[in-house]
Order: structure tokens, then C-alpha cells, then sequence
């Protein structure tokens, strides 16, 4: 048919397309818009031999909805470039017809819009091209409330896969803290009362209902529990020994002193010379402060520390004692600042003591008798020993030769300083100032005493 053969669609299949659709062929059939359809046709060497065509009318399309992605309540119908639905599942679900439909396909290929069915419902549309600009297939579905599947959709696929995550890491931690974490923390407890020295707590629980790894763990704390006890039971009877044997070697050096100090009192009962008769008092006293410190260490609570105060009150006492049958009562007045002393300094501290009590008898309270005072003050980081009488005092120091050579010896050791002034009753006092025990850097051994 040479008609036919300039008609678009039998070019294109002549330029070598193999399907042509046509919307309007060029005839009407039957009084209804129709669609032709053709194909190539070619002969044995694959040249065009014409075109196999059918013709069908729109009417006799018939959409269906059987698809499982649609939304429910979905509708699908055909429309012509009028927007008019000519067919569809359910006819009422459709509108008005929509006579742009073409300008706006032709811009966005798609078309989205809201509005209403032919009983005035809510629904959703969309459309798209199906035969060129000519027939187009509309997708109407119910208008979707705030919560839908569009919507839910792409929410469930993010929040689900995090919602899985979630439970396996409560899961997780469930399981941690039940099996690990708890037993844990038990031991942690356990093992702070055992650091605060009470090893009678035993991890009972853990041994018996715990995980087999904690129950080992528990096991050893309590093996270590054990052994520290044992072992500090057996450190205690040790030292008690030993600070036995410490009182017991002190209280022998205190007797062994005591039988050099009788030795010396009988052999000055048996001199005749009063100068010689005076060094033996003053090395007789000498030893009995010793033996005093001694005598400190093994009766008081600590081996390592002697209170001063008892002791300069017991020294004075002692010292004084020697002279109760003179001419002239001596009045005593002792006064202590609070202070613990260790040996090595306790021992030049009281020689330095017997040096200046023994002065003021034989210069100040000899012949009449007077007063004695011996004060410790403590100052912060520097201390001193005052010991003063109501004598006629001395101008030229408290006399020549070994005294006052083993004060400035003593006050030596002490890293101190010795000083001669006017006691506040007229008489002489002899001042020992040197830095506080406490205060020094640590012990240090004096040599020599």
C-alpha cells in the first residue's frame, strides 16, 4: 500500500526497527481509539519485506492491580492525552480528568498529585507515559495517614537492623554483668578489706556459684589471704621476740651500769682526796644518766623512743639525790615541752644535763642549799635545755676544765650551741639549743657518747 508505506511507523520499521507502536494509525475501528502494532518483517537475506501489524482498541485493554508491591486499595486505569480514564480496575477511584496531563509528562516524565475520587476520598495519583503522548497509565492509591507504609518502609529498614544491634549488645552486657562483671566488683570488695588488714572475709560466693574462672580467681585471693595471715601471725611472735630480747639486753646494760655506779660509790667512800673524791661523783653520775636512758628504753611502750619529759624529771631526781644529807635543802622545778626522743640524741642530750646540774651543786647549791630549775622548750624547728640556779653565778663560765669542755662536746653531737647567761634569779644558766629532733632530716647515729 504506497498510503501506508510514508506513514511513520512504517519508516521506522524500514530503517531497521524491529516493534513500532502507533497511537493513531490512520483509521478508526469499531468507533474507538485504537493502537496498532507492528513488527518487521524481512525475507531470507534479512532485507525489509514489509511489516506484520494488529490493531487494538484501547477499550479492549484491561489493567489489573495483582501486583504485590502496590499499596492496598490501589487502582490502575488508562487515560488519553485528555486526561480522560477510558479504562480502569474500578472506575470511581479516578477523577475528574486532568488536560494538561501531556504538557506535564512531557516535562518530568512522571506526574504526582493529590486529590479527589468520584465519591470525593483522599487518594494519591500518578502517571506516566505508556504509547508515546497518547495513552497514559495512572496510578490511584488511598491519600496515606501520618504512619504508612511509604513512610514505614524506609524507617524499618534503617531502625531495625540498629534495633537487632541493640538487643544483642543488651544481650551482651547481660551476660557480662551477670557472669564476669559482678564477680568482679565481689572480689574488688574482698580484696579492699584485705588491704585494710581484715583477712577474716573469705570469697565464699564466688568460690561456689562463680563462673570456673572466677572461682580460681577466688581461690587465690584466698590462699593469699591465708598466707598473709601465717605469715604475719609468725612476723608478730618475731618481733615479740625480739623486743623482748631488746628489753631484756637493755635492762642487762641498765643493771651492769647500775654495779660500775656502786663500784664507783664504794671505791669514792674509800678516797681521802676531795678532788679526786669529786671526779669520781662526777663519772659515777655520768654512768647513771646512761643507765637512765637504758632503764627509759626498757620500760617504756616503744624500744626506738623515750618520752623527755619523765625522763628529765627522773634524771634531776637522781642527780639530787647524792646531796639530800647537805647543809641546805635544794628546791627543784622541772618543766617539759612534750617531746619523744630517740636514743642517739637522748644520750648527749642528757650528759650535756648531768654536766650543768652537777655545776650548779658544786658552785650554787653546795653550801646553802637554793633553788634549780631545768626547762625544755620546744620551738618549732629549734628546741633548748635551760638549766638555772639562784647562785652567786659564775662571770668567767662555769669553771675550768672538763665540765665545760664536755658541754661544748655534747652540744657538738647535738649540732647545737652552748650558752652561759644570767638566770632570771641572779644565778647562772646554761643554755643547749639545738634543731628539734623531729624537724632533722632522719636519724642520725652520734658516735662517742
Amino acid at each position: 500500500d504506497p498510503e501506508r508505506a510514508h506513514r511513520p511507523w512504517f519508516l521506522d520499521l524500514a530503517a531497521g526497527a524491529h516493534l513500532a507502536v502507533a497511537p493513531t494509525p490512520g483509521a478508526i475501528y469499531s468507533g474507538e481509539p485504537s493502537v496498532l502494532t507492528a513488527v518487521r518483517a524481512e525475507d531470507s537475506s534479512g532485507v525489509f519485506d514489509g511489516a506484520m501489524a494488529a490493531v487494538l482498541t484501547l477499550s479492549s485493554l484491561k489493567p489489573e492491580t495483582a501486583n504485590r508491591f502496590l499499596p492496598d486499595g490501589a487502582e490502575i486505569g488508562l487515560a488519553d492525552s485528555r486526561g480522560q480514564v477510558f479504562s480502569a480496575t474500578t472506575p470511581g477511584a479516578f477523577g475528574e480528568a486532568r488536560p494538561g496531563l501531556r504538557d506535564e509528562i512531557d516535562q518530568g516524565r512522571t506526574v504526582l498529585w493529590s486529590g479527589k475520587d468520584a465519591q470525593g476520598r483522599r487518594r494519591l495519583f500518578s502517571a506516566a507515559s505508556l504509547v508515546e503522548d497518547d495513552v497514559f497509565v495512572i496510578l490511584s492509591a488511598p491519600a496515606p495517614g501520618i504512619v504508612s507504609w511509604a513512610s514505614l518502609n524506609p524507617i524499618s529498614s534503617m531502625l531495625l537492623p540498629l534495633l537487632a544491634f541493640a538487643l544483642a549488645l543488651l544481650a551482651v552486657f547481660w551476660a557480662t554483668e551477670r557472669e564476669v562483671i559482678r564477680w568482679i566488683v565481689y572480689l574488688r570488695r574482698v580484696a579492699a578489706i584485705y588491704a585494710k588488714g581484715r583477712f577474716t572475709v573469705r570469697p565464699v560466693q564466688a568460690s561456689e556459684r562463680a563462673p570456673p574462672e572466677i572461682r580460681e580467681l577466688a581461690k587465690t585471693l584466698d590462699d593469699m589471704a591465708v598466707g598473709i595471715v601465717q605469715r604475719d601471725a609468725s612476723l608478730r611472735d618475731s618481733l615479740a621476740e625480739k623486743d623482748s630480747l631488746m628489753r631484756e639486753i637493755h635492762h642487762r646494760v641498765k643493771n651492769n651500769l647500775q654495779i660500775i655506779t656502786s663500784l664507783l660509790n664504794m671505791q669514792q667512800r674509800a678516797l681521802t682526796d676531795p678532788a679526786a673524791r669529786t671526779a669520781m661523783n662526777d663519772t659515777r653520775q655520768r654512768i647513771t644518766a646512761l643507765a637512765q636512758i637504758y632503764r627509759a628504753l626498757y620500760q617504756g611502750p616503744d624500744l626506738k623512743r623515750v618520752d623527755l619529759r619523765p625522763f628529765l624529771e627522773e634524771l634531776t631526781a637522781l642527780l639530787l639525790a647524792g646531796d639530800i644529807n647537805g647543809p641546805g635543802a635544794v628546791r627543784t622545778e622541772v618543766h617539759a615541752d612534750p617531746l619523744v626522743i630517740d636514743p642517739d640524741r637522748l644520750a648527749p642530750l642528757a650528759l650535756f644535763a648531768v654536766e650543768a646540774i652537777t655545776n650548779a651543786q658544786k658552785h650554787a647549791l653546795a653550801e646553802r642549799g637554793g633553788a634549780l630549775t631545768v626547762d625544755f622548750f620546744v620551738r618549732g624547728e629549734e628546741a633548748e635545755l635551760a638549766i638555772g640556779d639562784d647562785g652567786p653565778g659564775a662571770p668567767s663560765g662555769p669553771g675550768e676544765g672538763v665540765g665545760r669542755t664536755l658541754m661544748t662536746a655534747f652540744a657538738r653531737q647535738l649540732r647545737g650551741t652552748v650558752k652561759f647567761d644570767v638566770s632570771p634569779m641572779g644565778g647562772l644558766l646554761v643554755r643547749l639549743v639545738f634543731p628539734t629532733p623531729q624537724a632533722l632530716p632522719a636519724p642520725q647515729h652520734q658516735a662517742g657518747t
